[in-house]
């Protein structure tokens, strides 16, 4: 017998539709109607509420006590069950700066465990580094910056079975321009930010391949008149995403609306850099190797700089609705599809398609996260 989804609205890749029913059959979509065939078929009744793609979380470092740098299978474990309560059905487990030693230990762990999590999906590896400039190191250890290395970073890639999707780097390090090419050419995303890059060295990097910009605004040179630096460079250049962290702290919501107006909702990428404190209290926790204070809604350094955040990605689409910046459907469309094109894993998570694994949520018309499907089972329901 066939299962059908009945809703006011879902967010489709075509668009916004409904009232109506989706197919789900043996955990995948099928087709959107706008009325029941006529044969005997089971239906799930959320009328009043929306559907939406399972949330697509890009730039996520820690979650529920657990940090990616923890380099423990189990704390990876850990966390992708806990983003289920977040709307979180598809992540890439985020590195920080750090040896290559370590790094090569955590993309083999991350490597070995993928497949094995039984919550959110690791759809690839995101690391952050260690490619970056002093100036704007952020929570990021210094003492491990470099100059990018092909070897290097073929070494990682091999020990994550190949599961490395996206890179961060400053633009200004010496051979970039060498290293984003070979490594755009094997299909890894570059990401550019910790960076006091001046826009023609972000413009020869997006030349090169590069076509991601890390949470803008935060950890890069400003927009100046005289050299609108990294700022100027992806609220300008052409065919590129950038990150966007919508907690009301790293980012003025007006400084979020000039992007959005600028650059395009589709082009934004929401992300939440949430660190090991998400879903835990307020209190004293570490981000890599650094003690990290969690207080006011913040996770601050020692220094009082911004230290990642506690950000959870269905408080990230209900803030910029109610901050007036989207509406619903481009902020949804900003934590589903724009995540998943712009780490190229688009054919794996981000819309409802036929044939794709069932991962979705209910929401409520304001935004409130009701319920959170994975492979058309319900795994998440708030109380």
């Amino acid at each position: 017998m066939k299962t059908f989804i009945f809703a006011d609205k879902f967010f489709l890749k075509s668009g916004v539709k409904g009232p109506g029913y989706l197919e789900i059959t043996d955990g995948v979509f099928g087709d959107y109607l706008p009325v029941l065939p006529e044969e005997e078929v089971t239906v799930i009744d959320q009328k009043g509420q929306w559907i939406a793609p399972g949330l697509v979380d890009t730039h996520i470092h820690g979650y529920m006590n657990h940090d990616v740098m923890d380099n423990d299978a189990q704390g990876i474990k850990v966390m992708s069950e806990g983003l289920l309560s977040c709307g979180v059905t598809s992540f890439l487990p985020t590195t920080l700066t750090s040896s290559k030693e370590r790094l090569k230990d955590v993309a083999e762990t991350i490597g070995k465990t993928y497949k094995e999590v039984t919550g959110a999906k690791i759809q690839g590896i995101y690391f952050e580094g260690p490619f970056f400039t002093e100036e704007h190191k952020g929570a990021q250890n210094p003492s491990y910056f470099g100059d990018p290395d092909l070897t290097t970073f073929h070494e990682w890639q091999e020990a994550s079975g190949g599961l490395i999707k996206k890179i961060a780097l400053a633009p200004e390090r010496k051979g970039v321009k060498e290293f984003v090419k070979q490594v755009t050419d094997e299909g890894v995303v570059v990401s550019l930010g910790h960076s006091s890059a001046t826009l023609d060295e972000a413009q020869e990097a997006v030349e090169a391949g590069a076509s991601v910009f890390v949470h803008a605004f935060n950890g890069m040179s400003g927009l100046n008149h005289r050299e609108p630096g990294m700022v100027g460079a992806l609220m300008s250049l052409q065919h590129v995403f950038s990150e966007l962290i919508c907690d009301g702290h790293h980012v003025h919501r007006n400084a979020a609306e000039i992007l959005m107006e600028k650059a395009g909702h589709d082009h934004i990428a929401l992300i939440t850099d949430c660190m090991m404190a998400g879903g835990m209290p307020d209190g004293n926790y570490n981000l890599g190797e650094f003690p990290v204070v969690v207080k006011d809604g913040t996770a601050r350094l020692e220094s009082g700089n911004l230290a990642g955040s506690i950000l959870k990605l269905k408080e990230a689409i209900k803030n910029v609705v109610d901050w007036g910046i989207a509406t619903p459907e481009q902020a949804i469309m900003m934590a589903t599809f724009v995540p998943a094109v712009s780490c190229k894993i688009d054919d794996k998570c981000g819309s409802i398609a036929k044939g794709r694994a069932a991962d979705f949520i209910v929401l409520t018309p304001d935004m409130n996260l009701q319920a959170t499907y994975l492979d058309g089972v319900e795994r998440y329901h708030a109380e």
